[in-house]
């Protein structure tokens, strides 16, 4: 009887120790959340006179960024378990380096009211009906059993769906507006700034405010701004091979690289990629965390650090009215979080704030440019002649002008 007692006790003991100790977990604070998304863009058009970027630029203006030379985005986030004050104030204090004044004030957003469909009104769906022929591969001639070809007429909806799956990084929760907490974000509706070309985040911030923590922290020449993209050399047009290489980028943690086109005869989409293997890529062309950046290394899927070029199987946009290559250089990240854990675990720790930075550079490539070149000048060389000879005459019927390379860019693109 003893011993039962014993052992009744003893488990009631153990019950007990668990539910306070679950209820001690329960009993966390939430912590207050700070990120910085930091990136680098950049559109290189490598032998394109200046005349002709500008053409470009003012082309797309509206449609890209980053035409006609390196620019640099910053966005800033806070989220705050605290309620929200009366007067809500919050701003990030930065380095001199940084040439954008003193300080960023954050700013709640505001709120806006959902749109609602007509009463009664049942959402439709169509299964989409396009062909795609898949690349992938740094390779001068297209290899052994590709493509792979997607087409939503023979396929099932789950069929199409796996067909067009692709790898992506771990999952990230960046501060959001949400129930109970505080959110504030730059750049706002009151407080936006074009970034200096020779910005640096470099030195000491201080994030603080009356719904947030203190919150210090400094930046080294590694969570920087990073380099721009700059291609060096592109050899080839949209009928060939196209090898395009590109300046090292210091503190790039690796690269990836994709282009898309459309086949203009049977409205095919072609899609290549420089993996190793199939991976369509469009779910790698955002921020990457470093270990999903080096397991994609060891998976042959991104380009190690030290590679500065890269070739488009010959001929995959030979019936394409345009093409482009997406290019991006991923950063490392920066994480920190107040105040720091005791070596002893024995001794109670709960966090106050963690702040997270991370990095990328990114750029932009129309290719088979070479070759519009070669036909703008051609054209132009008979558009000399054809106003010398048609000089004094009216009523006469402007020449059709032959598409060039910024012609057939402007119908990938839409406009």
């Amino acid at each position: 009887m003893k011993k039962a007692a014993v052992m009744v006790v003893s488990m009631l003991l153990v019950i007990t120790v668990s539910f306070a100790l679950a209820a001690e977990k329960e009993k966390k604070k939430p912590i207050t959340l700070y990120w910085m998304n930091v990136e680098t863009q950049n559109s290189t058009i490598p032998g394109m006179s200046s005349r002709d970027m500008g053409g470009l630029e003012g082309m797309m203006m509206g449609k890209m960024t980053g035409m006609g030379g390196a620019r640099k985005n910053l966005t800033l986030q806070l989220s705050s378990p605290k309620a929200t004050p009366p007067d809500p104030e919050a701003t990030h204090d930065i380095p001199p380096g940084q040439k954008m004044g003193d300080t960023l004030p954050l700013l709640i957003p505001e709120k806006t009211k959902p749109v609602r469909g007509e009463e009664g009104e049942e959402p439709t769906y169509e299964k989409p009906k396009f062909r795609m022929l898949m690349y992938w591969g740094c390779s001068e001639n297209v290899r052994q059993g590709q493509p792979k070809v997607i087409d939503t007429e023979k396929m099932s909806m789950a069929e199409f769906g796996k067909a067009m799956s692709g790898r992506s990084g771990s999952r990230q929760y960046p501060p959001s507006p949400r129930s109970g907490w505080t959110y504030a974000d730059w750049p706002n509706r009151k407080h936006h700034k074009d970034i200096p070309k020779d910005s640096s985040l470099q030195g000491e911030h201080f994030v603080h405010g009356n719904y947030s923590p203190d919150i210090k922290f400094s930046v080294d020449d590694k969570h920087d701004f990073m380099a721009p993209v700059e291609f060096t050399s592109v050899k080839g047009g949209l009928a060939d091979s196209v090898r395009f290489e590109w300046k090292m980028i210091p503190t790039a943690l690796g690269y990836f690289a994709m282009a898309i086109g459309q086949n203009e005869k049977t409205k095919e989409t072609i899609i290549w990629s420089s993996s190793e293997i199939q991976e369509p890529g469009y779910g790698l062309m955002g921020y990457l965390t470093p270990s999903d950046v080096s397991r994609f290394i060891k998976d042959k899927v991104v380009m190690k650090p030290d590679v500065t070029n890269c070739m488009v199987p010959k001929g995959i946009f030979k019936d394409a009215g345009g093409a482009a290559i997406q290019f991006v250089a991923y950063g490392d990240e920066l994480n920190i979080a107040w105040p720091p854990k005791p070596k002893d675990p024995k001794i109670p720790h709960e966090y106050i704030w963690s702040m997270k930075l991370r990095n990328k550079s990114t750029g932009m490539l129309p290719i088979g440019m070479e070759s519009g070149r070669e036909d703008r000048g051609s054209r132009d060389s008979r558009q000399e002649q054809d106003e010398k000879s048609s000089e004094g005459e009216k009523g006469g019927a402007e020449p059709e002008k032959k598409k060039g390379g910024l012609d057939k860019i402007r119908g990938i693109f839409g406009f």
